[in-house]
This record gives C-alpha cells, sequence and structure tokens, in this order.
C-alpha cells in the first residue's frame, strides 16, 4: 500500500515537472537579422572604445510564451569580457505581455525605440540602452548570449540608475520561462 501511494506522488510530481518544462519549452527567440550559432554583422559593434560599429541593437523575436506571463525582459550578455564577470551590453525591462518583437535599432539611448512602458537598464558601458559588440582585438571571437524571459509580474521596479546585476536578479526572481541564443563575434588584429 505504501509503494503504491508513493509511487502516485511520485509519478505527480513527475508529471507537474513535465508540464513546467513543456510550458518553458514552448518559448523560443530568434532575430531576423542574427543567425543562432552565426558571426554577428559589424552594424552591430559598439562605435567607441576602439571600435567604429554602428551599435544598432537588432531585431529580435519570440514565441511561446508560458501561462501567466505578463510581461518580458530581454538581455545581452557576453560571458567571454576580459573583465571577470563578463559583459551586458543590453538588459531591457517591463516588456508588456502583449509583444512579441523588439525592432532593429530598440536599444537606441533614450528608449524612444523600445515598446510604450518598456525601459532599457544602465549597462556596463554606462549608460541605459544597447552598448554594441567590442572585444578586444585579436581576442577568439566572443559569444553573445541573447535571451528574453517570460515574468510573472508586470513590472520589475528598479531603480533609474539601477545595474544591470541588480535587473538581473530581479529578472530571475520572477522569470515563468527563459529562451535563449548564442552568436559570436571577434575583431582581428
Amino acid at each position: 500500500m505504501r509503494s503504491k501511494v508513493l509511487a502516485q506522488v511520485l509519478s505527480a510530481a513527475a508529471l507537474s515537472a513535465l508540464v513546467s518544462l513543456a510550458q518553458a519549452a514552448g518559448l523560443a527567440l530568434t532575430s531576423p537579422e542574427i543567425k543562432s550559432g552565426g558571426t554577428m554583422p559589424k552594424s552591430f559593434e559598439f562605435n567607441g572604445f576602439g571600435c567604429s560599429g554602428e551599435n544598432k541593437s537588432p531585431a529580435l523575436k519570440w514565441s511561446g510564451a508560458p501561462a501567466g506571463t505578463k510581461s518580458f525582459a530581454v538581455t545581452v550578455y557576453d560571458p567571454d569580457a576580459p573583465t571577470g564577470s563578463g559583459w551586458w551590453h543590453w538588459v531591457v525591462v517591463n516588456i508588456p505581455a502583449n509583444v512579441t518583437e523588439l525592432a532593429s535599432n530598440a536599444g537606441a539611448v533614450g528608449g524612444a525605440n523600445l515598446p510604450p512602458g518598456a525601459s532599457n537598464v544602465r549597462v556596463d558601458f554606462g549608460f541605459a540602452g544597447w552598448g554594441g559588440t567590442c572585444p578586444p582585438q585579436g581576442d577568439k571571437p566572443h559569444r553573445y548570449i541573447f535571451s528574453v524571459y517570460a515574468l510573472k509580474t508586470d513590472k520589475i521596479d528598479v531603480p533609474a540608475d539601477a545595474s544591470a546585476a541588480l535587473a538581473g536578479f530581479m529578472i530571475n526572481a520572477n522569470k515563468v520561462g527563459k529562451a535563449s541564443f548564442t552568436a559570436k563575434y571577434g575583431r582581428t588584429k
């Protein structure tokens, strides 16, 4: 009898876990301008720090948000930056739940190209907006991890001068789903 009850409890727990995974697995992120696993074009490179790109953020699209999604957040992170802690290139919070894409150059400083209600968070360049790729010349190509988070809250409440790390903490504390893709970018010597 005990083993039968235990088996039923374990089956119910496994089913619940599978349902949660299936909901999260449905979230997908793509870009019409960057191929997952591919090399990013120079137009997304920063214009400064010795880099001479256009500093435009790429268009992003997502689908398959899990039930209970009330808003989205988007991040772009370089784990290969020679800082000991990586480099945050873009953080957007408070994207309304009915929005499923960000247009090309949505990350312009000032936020004018973002959907209403959404806002950029200060990145490691020191401003709120897209800070393009700019790995040191001669480094192996860096990985840029693009992520969209489905959140269980309408709004991430962070100060206007919040760091990307603080926003990341709040995003992860409220996520109900996440999808990512990685692209690379390098500069020759």
